[in-house]
């Protein structure tokens, strides 16, 4: 093989490449390229009928660009230039089908981070973005968005590239700080920690809230405050969530005004809380009292619904009741008396709910269950990587009474007894205020049972606050746990394994053993557990992690349920100790009381 410059009209395409047609092939992403550069890769071809003619074995769509050029030049008077060519040997079909193969099949697109490496090489040569995309033929956006890449962590760019993490959680992950970032990596690390992807990465970063900018009914330009956005999507997210709807609010406020300056009879705001349930209204005029209803989401996003009314109102037209005649009145108060009047009522309210606990604590309830724009509630997923640690808590004594309650309070509040919360996902079936007076009409210890399931399903795994009510309540965890296989199967440290012989053996038994294997050790655990092989039974033995309160069984630290003891403990009031000797439920009573009286 050598390599050589050869004229255009010397080459032709040989039947023998896998591109060959009597079509030409589409080489519109390759032109911007060789227009600037010209064909850098030479062509592969073999002599054909004669020593000035050449055949194409691979290269075709080179060819053909360098044909479209080489006639837009000669019509400016330019000669065209010969392509570079390596000659093949003379052979048979064979050994040019193969050469075609290679070329073809063999080449692989780079991926973006292959592609991010490279590019940063051109922008320190000094290539501008939109240069390296004449170059290529690419958008600009594209070659933007690839250099977007250089915002990540080194680590997280090696993650990708090696496709343990998606295109998505890539391209969420640019919007992130660099703390973030290590975080997220923290997360990821951790095998027993939930770790988001993707679109609930987005919600992660934005602390469960991302607003769009596209929602935003007032000029995002003159905004103060600040957005966030990333090259791979259109879209921009507002970092601070309470900044956009104190902006929001007052936008919606104005639309409103400018409904009812243009002789809408009525502007209802429809709270996140709540729907425009279409079926609940029929369509009316302006001139006939149809008013407007702006429906408000927690995305962000406002819809409008013009001219309806409700279908009793609607009815009562049709019967007569108003007169067709009558022109719609307009409110006898303008939106800034209305905001006067919305906000001292307010004001009024709260002030009175003071002298009315028991009212407030549904209140409280219901917001927590059916949410709304002021409040956000998340439900602990408990949540693992871990196949087996997610079997055992699905199928333990303890999530088993919870599930039992949650089905109990599910029928209470006359959900469906199926619905896997209480607490998400159900406050639509009555919205905030109807379910708030459900909750009036139950007794109160019927919405204690309800108050129970609710923060159960929401508190916190592993937090402080778990020590602090396990503390308080004096659980035993022996009523709702026993060593199961992922249990064992997780322990791994021989010294750790020695103290637990010794806890369910005897040291003496630990001290025979000590030098054998971690399954020996385990399988004597397992024995005097169940009371097998001739082995004493020992009932209700806990590890020390997972009791009330929790210990270590090393010097060595790292555990965390002792760790937020620890926080526990430190902000234990003097007089606020537990009685270790309670029966399980004795200090709620007592607390109850004592808020009782």
């Amino acid at each position: 093989m050598k390599l050589d410059f050869i004229d255009l009209g010397k080459l032709t395409v040989s039947k023998a490449n896998m591109r060959y047609g009597k079509k030409a092939p589409d080489v519109s992403d390759l032109l911007p390229t060789v227009r600037k550069r010209g064909v850098i890769q030479p062509l592969i071809v073999r002599p054909n009928c004669g020593p000035d003619a050449f055949e194409i074995v691979a290269g075709s769509r080179r060819f053909h660009a360098a044909k479209i050029i080489a006639e837009e030049r000669r019509d400016e008077g330019e000669a065209a230039e010969p392509l570079p060519c390596a000659i093949l040997d003379p052979g048979d079909d064979a050994d040019a089908i193969e050469a075609s193969l290679i070329e073809n099949l063999a080449r692989l697109d780079p991926d973006e981070v292959t592609q991010w490496e490279n590019f940063v090489r051109l922008v320190k040569e000094g290539r501008k973005p939109e240069e390296i995309a004449a170059t290529f033929g690419l958008p600009d956006l594209t070659v933007r968005r690839v250099l977007a890449l250089g915002n990540l962590l080194p680590r997280i760019r090696d993650l990708y590239r090696a496709e343990k993490i998606d295109g998505a959680t890539v391209r969420h992950l640019t919007l992130a700080s660099k703390s973030q970032q290590r975080a997220w990596l923290a997360l990821y690390d951790d095998a027993d920690s939930y770790v988001p992807t993707g679109h609930q990465l987005k919600a992660w970063l934005f602390g469960g809230q991302s607003i769009s900018t596209k929602h935003a009914l007032f000029d995002v330009d003159a905004y103060a405050g600040q957005t966030i956005g990333t090259l791979f999507e259109e879209d921009r997210y507002f970092a601070d969530a309470d900044a956009f709807w104190t902006a929001q609010n007052a936008a919606i406020e104005a639309k409103r005004t400018d409904y009812l300056d243009t002789g809408w009879s009525d502007v209802v705001i429809l709270p996140p809380s709540e729907r425009f349930q279409s079926w609940e209204h029929e369509r009316a005029a302006k001139r006939k009292g149809g008013r407007v209803y702006i429906e408000v989401r927690n995305t962000g996003e406002v819809t409008c619904h013009e001219g309806y009314v409700t279908r009793h109102e609607a009815r009562r037209i049709a019967s007569g009741a108003q007169s067709a005649s009558e022109k719609p009145k307009r409110p006898e108060v303008t939106s800034t008396m209305q905001t006067y009047i919305d906000l001292h009522r307010h004001a009024a309210v709260r002030a009175a709910l003071t002298g009315h606990p028991a009212v407030a604590l549904r209140l409280m309830v219901a917001h927590a269950i059916a949410g709304s724009h002021l409040w956000s509630v998340k439900i602990e997923r408990q949540d693992t990587r871990n196949e087996e640690v997610r079997e055992s808590v699905e199928t333990c004594a303890a999530e088993a009474a919870f599930d039992d309650r949650r089905r109990a309070v599910l029928g209470l509040l006359g959900f469906d007894p199926e619905a896997p919360t209480v607490t998400k996902g159900n406050g639509d079936a009555y919205g905030l205020a109807g379910l708030f007076l459900r909750l009036l009409d139950l007794p109160d210890a019927c919405v204690m049972e309800v108050i129970a399931i609710v923060i159960g399903e929401t508190l916190a795994s592993g937090s402080a606050a778990v020590e602090a009510v396990g503390l308080h309540i004096g659980v035993h965890m022996a009523r709702y746990w026993q060593a199961d296989d992922a249990f064992f199967d997780l322990i791994r440290d021989k010294e750790v394994l020695t103290r637990i012989v010794a806890e369910v053996a005897g040291e003496g038994v630990a001290s025979a053993n000590a030098g054998e294997k971690i399954k020996t050790m385990k399988k004597i655990v397992r024995d005097h557990l169940g009371g097998e092989n001739g082995r004493a039974k020992v009932e209700g033995w806990v590890p020390k992690w997972m009791a009330f309160p929790p210990s270590a069984y090393t010097a060595r630290g790292g555990v965390g349920t002792v760790e937020a003891n620890a926080l526990v403990e430190a902000a234990r009031l003097p007089d606020d100790a537990p009685d270790p000797d309670a029966p399980e439920g004795a200090g709620a009573s007592a607390e109850t009381e004592r808020l009782a009286a």
